[in-house]
């Protein structure tokens, strides 16, 4: 198989950090792999495989003619036989396949509000599903989703996997107390409710001034963000909660860290989990999307429901006071994710059903 991803852009989100661990994973285990980015480039192009083919397309609206005849052009040259659309970046594979029609076409869905399918817009989903041979869901739900309201036949739940970084020079240093750092690693969008961290923060710091929060994450410094901005100023968290921006030394940053949190409203599988057990963190997460499938509560995490601040503090409060504890719940949740969730299991479920596709 000769197979490329296509992603709009390589900024440090979940959907295309996963574009790119599938065309690195790729690269000994098919004849071909490449990557192309559609739309911008970003901190994530300095992670690709030296071996895997890479594009940028700079494309400029969205039928940009001139775009995709550059694609047009490198699918030909390489004779791929598979393209692997992530996200938004499906309707340039529908376009490629009306002049390519021999080529297989797979739509990857990595929606993240999942506590709002309900509101999903999907009419042009709808349009464009017959053309496509095969859809991936990050969790069940998207799964069902796309069978009961698209009524496409060929759907699988493939699950995230984290990678070992390559190449990444370990730069950042996280502010604060040693051995008392709570991190963060999410984009400032609203689905991450960062407000929830915030209180959480107010919260500690009456009782627990030493320990502060990290938030690691792409800052579009849109409203949102200026909303957190305000209110760590409002809560006096100057001193306790500090914003980092997009980072790539995931790892150093993690070795610096004794905690690790999501308080999202809404998830599918974010890739910040896999990489929490990873690198063996003990973690405080909110029970949304495929979160409970990993985490179970007690056992190698905490985990209660997004709306639960005084619940989140608690669980946060214990894992504080008993260090133990954090050690204990890091290595299960290592353990979780290499039997469920490693790159090889991913990968050998992927192969099998693409050939089947």
């Amino acid at each position: 198989m000769r197979i490329i991803q296509i992603i709009d852009s390589l900024d440090a989100g979940g959907a295309e950090r996963m574009a790119v661990n599938y065309a690195n994973a790729l690269v000994d285990k098919i004849e071909f792999s490449g990557l192309v980015a559609t739309r911008k480039e970003g901190s994530l192009l300095h992670q690709i495989h030296p071996n895997v083919s890479y594009l940028f397309l700079n494309k400029k609206k969205r039928l940009d003619t001139a775009a995709l005849f550059r694609l047009r052009s490198y699918v030909l040259k390489n004779k791929v036989t598979h393209v692997h659309a992530h996200s938004t970046s499906f309707f340039l594979a529908f376009l490629l396949k009306m002049s390519l029609p021999s080529l297989t076409i797979i739509r990857h869905d990595h929606y993240g509000n999942n506590e709002f399918l309900a509101t999903r817009p999907y009419f042009v989903l709808k349009l464009t599903a017959y053309f496509f041979n095969g859809i991936i869901a990050v969790n069940q739900k998207l799964k069902d989703w796309s069978e009961q309201k698209l009524k496409a036949k060929n759907v699988i739940f493939l699950p995230n996997f984290p990678v070992i970084e390559m190449g990444i020079v370990g730069d950042t240093v996280l502010k604060g107390v040693e051995g008392r750092r709570i991190v963060s690693l999410a984009n400032l969008r609203e689905q991450k409710n960062h407000f929830l961290l915030l209180e959480v923060a107010r919260k500690l710091r009456q009782f627990q001034p030493n320990w502060t929060f990290h938030l690691v994450g792409q800052d579009f410094e849109d409203k949102y963000s200026e909303q957190i901005r305000r209110l760590i100023m409002d809560y006096d968290l100057e001193n306790n909660v500090f914003l980092y921006g997009s980072k790539q030394d995931v790892e150093n940053i993690l070795s610096q860290s004794d905690i690790a949190i999501l308080t999202s409203q809404s998830e599918g599988l974010p890739v910040a989990l896999l990489e929490y057990g990873l690198y063996k963190k003990a973690v405080v997460v909110t029970r949304v999307g495929e979160i409970p499938m990993i985490v179970q509560h007690g056992k190698n995490g905490f985990i209660v429901d997004s709306n639960e601040p005084d619940l989140y503090y608690q669980s946060l409060v214990e894992l504080i006071k008993d260090e133990a504890l954090r050690f204990d719940f890091g290595n299960a949740l290592y353990s979780c994710i290499q039997a469920e969730y490693s790159a090889e299991n991913v990968l050998r479920k992927y192969l099998n059903w693409l050939k089947k596709s």
